[in-house]
C-alpha cells in the first residue's frame, strides 16, 4: 500500500516542480498583473518641465512682493500659456502670462500666481474662475490686478520632482497594477519585459455533471467545480480557460487534456481521482510514460472553441483570454517553457493526511512538462486543495512572493467541541474577525459542518481553520492557525 503524505510533503513536492515562467515583452495593458523581471529606469524626468499646478497667472517674484487688498500689483498680460505649448511669451518686469495648470512655465517667470488671488483680468475684484478663451480672448492680453503676494517656485511643479531621469520607476519584482502602469506610461514606457500570467485549463469530470442553466435530467447535478476553479485561477491572477465537463471515459479525458497543452501552462481536473471503478481521471493518467501525454508532440489546437457545451468542449466565450498558444499580447509563447530539463512525465495519485481533499493526483504531462493537478470532485475538498496547492503553484510561475496565503492566529468560537481525526490536517470553513484594540489576537467562527459536500457554508467562508494532525478535538478560545482567503 502506497504511504500517505502529509500537507507539507506534498506542497514542497509540488513546488519542486514549477519555476518561474520564461520572461517576455509585453505593451503595458496586456501587462496588468505581470511581474517586472527587471528594473526598469526612468527614461524621462516627470514631469519634463517645470509646469504650473494651478491655473493662474506666471510672473515674477519682485513684481508682486508687496501686492495686497487694497494695493494691488497691476501686471501687463502678455499672453496665454496652455498645456502642449511650443512657443512661450516672455514674462518681464512688470509682465504676466496667464498660464493653465499643467503648462510649462514659460521664460522669466518665477511663480505663479492662482486666479483666486487676481480679478481675472476684469478689473473688478477677486476672480473665482477664468473665462472660456473661446467666450472671451481679451483674456489673454489687457491688464490683471494681483491680491496677494508669492514666493519663488510657488505652484510651480519642478522638472524631475516626480521622478529623474535615470533613476528606477520600478523594481524587478513588482507586480504591475493601475499606478504601476500609469507610471510606465508617463515615463515613456511603451513595452515592458515581465513574467506572464499563466494560462490554465480547468475541466470537471463526471458523466452527471450538467452545465448551469440546463435542465436536470435524473442523477445529474449542475457543474459547479469548473466555475469555482476557474474563478479561483483568475482571483489568483492566472488566465482561466474553462472547459466543459468531460464524461467518464479514459479515452475522451485523455483526448481533452492533448487538445489543450497547446494553450496551457498547468491544467485543473476535479473529480475521478479516488479509488472507484469510474474514477476516470486516474484511469485516463497513470502511468502516462511513453503515451502522447508523456513526450510525443500535442495534436489540436485546443479544441475549447469547436464546442461550448458538449463534453469536452471548451467554454471560451467565458474566459476572457487570448486564443491559442500565444503570450497576451499575441506572440507566440510555448507553454511550459519555464522548465529547465525534460524532468519525468508522469501524473502520481497520493493519499495525503488531510480533511477534506484525501486523495490528490499531480505530475507534469506533455512534451513541455506542463503541470497537471487532479483534484477531488466533492466541491469543497476541490477548492480548499486549489487554495493549498494550486494557487501556490501558480504564484511560482509569476515569479510572485509569498506564494501561500497569508495565515493568522485566532481564537475560536464555537458553542461545542469540534471533532477532528487523529493523524489528519482539517481545513474547517469559518468566519474571520480581526483583533479589536487591545486584543492579541482575532477570532474566527466555523461556518457549516465539516462535510466536502457543503457549498452554502463554503461561500459564507473567507478563511480556513487549520486543526492540527495530531489534535483530535478543539473547542472555544482554542488558538488555531486560519488561512486568510481574502
Amino acid at each position: 500500500m502506497s504511504r500517505t503524505w502529509s500537507v507539507d510533503e506534498h506542497l514542497a513536492d509540488v513546488l519542486r516542480s514549477v519555476g518561474p515562467l520564461e520572461p517576455i515583452e509585453l505593451h503595458l495593458l496586456d501587462a496588468q498583473g505581470c511581474v517586472l523581471t527587471e528594473d526598469v529606469l526612468v527614461p524621462v524626468s516627470l514631469p519634463p518641465f517645470d509646469n504650473s499646478s494651478m491655473d493662474g497667472y506666471a510672473v515674477r517674484v519682485a513684481d508682486v512682493e508687496k501686492a495686497s487688498e487694497d494695493d494691488p500689483a497691476v501686471l501687463e498680460v502678455v499672453g496665454d500659456v496652455v498645456a502642449g505649448a511650443g512657443r512661450l511669451p516672455e514674462v518681464g518686469p512688470g509682465r504676466a502670462a496667464r498660464v493653465m495648470t499643467g503648462a510649462p512655465l514659460p521664460p522669466g517667470a518665477e511663480a505663479v500666481v492662482p486666479v483666486e488671488w487676481t480679478d481675472g483680468g476684469t478689473g473688478g475684484g477677486r476672480a473665482d474662475a477664468m473665462a472660456a478663451h473661446s467666450a472671451d480672448p481679451s483674456g489673454a492680453a489687457g491688464e490683471v490686478r494681483v491680491h496677494r503676494p508669492v514666493t519663488a517656485r510657488q505652484y510651480v511643479r519642478g522638472k524631475g520632482g516626480d521622478v529623474r531621469a535615470g533613476s528606477v520607476a520600478l523594481e524587478a519584482g513588482t507586480v504591475l497594477g493601475p499606478a504601476q502602469i500609469g507610471l510606465l506610461a508617463a515615463v515613456g514606457c511603451g513595452t515592458v519585459t515581465v513574467r506572464p500570467r499563466p494560462r490554465v485549463v480547468v475541466l470537471s469530470t463526471g458523466s452527471e455533471l450538467v452545465r448551469p442553466g440546463a435542465p436536470l435530467g435524473p442523477g445529474q447535478i449542475h457543474d459547479s467545480n469548473s466555475f469555482a476553479l476557474t474563478a479561483a485561477a483568475r482571483d489568483a491572477g492566472a488566465i482561466a480557460y474553462r472547459v466543459g465537463a468531460v464524461a467518464d471515459d479514459a479515452a475522451t479525458l485523455r483526448t481533452v487534456i492533448e487538445d489543450q497543452l497547446a494553450r496551457a501552462d498547468a491544467i485543473v481536473t476535479s473529480g475521478g481521482v479516488s479509488v472507484g471503478a469510474y474514477d476516470v481521471v486516474k484511469e485516463a493518467l497513470t502511468g502516462l510514460e511513453g503515451t502522447v501525454l508523456g513526450g510525443a508532440e500535442p495534436q489540436g489546437d485546443g479544441g475549447a472553441e469547436e464546442d461550448g457545451d458538449g463534453e469536452g468542449g471548451g467554454d471560451a466565450e467565458e474566459s476572457g483570454a487570448p486564443e491559442g498558444a500565444t503570450g497576451t499580447d499575441g506572440t507566440p509563447r510555448a507553454p511550459g517553457a519555464h522548465r529547465a530539463g525534460r524532468p519525468p512525465a508522469r501524473v502520481e495519485f497520493r493519499r495525503l493526511a488531510m480533511q477534506p481533499g484525501k486523495p490528490q493526483g499531480f505530475g507534469l504531462v506533455g512534451p513541455d512538462r506542463i503541470p497537471l493537478f487532479a483534484l477531488p470532485g466533492n466541491p469543497v475538498s476541490s477548492y480548499v486543495s486549489f487554495e493549498l496547492f494550486v494557487r501556490p503553484a501558480l504564484r511560482a510561475l509569476m515569479g510572485l512572493e509569498p506564494v501561500t496565503r497569508r495565515t493568522v492566529t485566532a481564537r475560536l468560537e464555537c458553542e461545542e467541541p469540534i471533532a477532528s481525526p487523529e493523524g489528519k490536517r482539517q481545513f474547517l470553513r469559518g468566519r474571520y474577525r480581526p483583533p479589536a484594540a487591545g486584543e492579541e489576537h482575532g477570532t474566527v467562527r466555523p461556518v457549516g459542518g465539516p462535510g466536502s459536500h457543503l457549498l452554502g457554508s463554503l461561500a459564507r467562508a473567507d478563511a480556513l481553520v487549520v486543526v492540527p494532525e495530531r489534535t483530535t478535538e478543539v473547542a472555544r478560545g482554542d488558538e488555531l492557525e486560519v488561512v486568510l482567503l481574502d
